[in-house]
């Protein structure tokens, strides 16, 4: 049985906790000790403490979950690479892409394996839709069309909304899971153009992030994070040159999840449409520990991993720079 350490022990971390497969938590870290104290009340057998270098490099840790605001993963990771702990952080990983380059000199060193929680491709919807695009029934993609957004509570006095804490603003946030999955689908992009603009919210960092990208083969994505979305949602269309692939929802407050394919079919003028409708509890993080731990039991490396990561990064360190944020 995997021993693990919650470095983070906030909304995140909470959810992490409830959703480790084959694994005990034998140690809970926050700032706030008391919020450590309290995650350790509901994993039995596990202790809190306010260090999180003792978290990190205990002896009874076999895999360090980083759950901590943007300004800290990155120096975490490295320490608990850099003593041979197994590491998944969640993303981005770092607030820019050159801070994960130590994280990764640790790992390569000590041979241990660092995965980012880019836990939405394991979503049902989206692992159905991979099995989908794999299978080429949809043809060649040419276009990945994706919306992803939350509001209706103040942002401005939140930890996200301070650059030097986050990164950035909804880019960094939200935007970097839509970046991610339009990269799983179509893969890297050469062309970055967007716009970063606070429309609403009273802060430093913006709460609106738009993207348009395009890979060497001239594929395109086009992404829209928001924090002025006043009823969540979640929105993913992947277009092949004979079928699209409609996901919406990510259950919960985003609504069910769901994905309509349809299939091109010659001689018809209306495609064929098929309907997957997905459970209501949200199991993309029990999904992705398993993926994880399978990566430590078959050394493998983790997909996504800290390049993945970069790779993110880069785009929206892009667009910060001709936006000058």
């Amino acid at each position: 049985m995997k021993r693990v350490a919650i470095i983070g022990c906030g909304l995140i971390g909470d959810k992490r906790s409830r959703a480790l497969p084959g694994a005990a938590v034998t140690v809970c870290c926050d700032v706030n000790l008391a919020r450590a104290e309290a995650l350790a009340a509901k994993c039995p057998g596990s202790r809190a403490t306010a260090n999180w270098e003792e978290a990190a490099t205990a002896g009874d840790v076999d895999i360090v979950i980083v759950a901590t605001i943007h300004s800290e993963p990155a120096r975490i990771s490295e320490c608990a690479a850099r003593a041979g702990k197994h590491v998944l952080v969640e993303k981005p990983a770092g607030r820019r892409a050159a801070e994960l380059d130590p994280v990764i000199a640790a790992a390569e060193s000590t041979g241990v394996r660092v995965r980012v929680g880019f836990n939405h491709r394991y979503h049902p919807a989206m692992l159905k839709a991979r099995e989908i695009v794999d299978s080429g029934v949809a043809g060649p993609l040419i276009i990945v069309r994706g919306r992803y957004g939350h509001g209706g509570r103040p942002k401005d006095t939140d930890w996200r909304a301070v650059a030097e804490l986050s990164g950035g603003g909804e880019a960094i946030d939200q935007g970097m899971h839509l970046i991610d999955l339009a990269r799983w689908f179509l893969g890297d992009f050469s062309g970055v153009q967007g716009a970063v603009p606070t429309c609403f919210w009273n802060m430093e960092v913006e709460d609106n992030a738009f993207f348009l990208l395009k890979t060497e083969q001239g594929q395109f994505a086009q992404l829209h994070a928001t924090w002025t979305e006043w009823k969540n949602m979640f929105s993913l269309e992947i277009y092949g040159r004979v079928g699209k692939i409609d996901i919406a929802g990510l259950g919960g407050s985003y609504g069910e999840e769901k994905l309509t394919y349809y299939q091109m079919v010659e001689g018809q003028i209306k495609p064929d449409m098929t309907v997957f409708e997905f459970e209501k509890e949200d199991r993309s993080w029990h999904r992705e520990f398993e993926e994880f731990v399978r990566d430590i039991d078959e050394a493998r490396d983790p997909n996504p991993g800290l390049r993945d990561a970069q790779a993110a990064l880069r785009i929206v360190e892009t667009v910060y720079k001709e936006q000058g944020r």
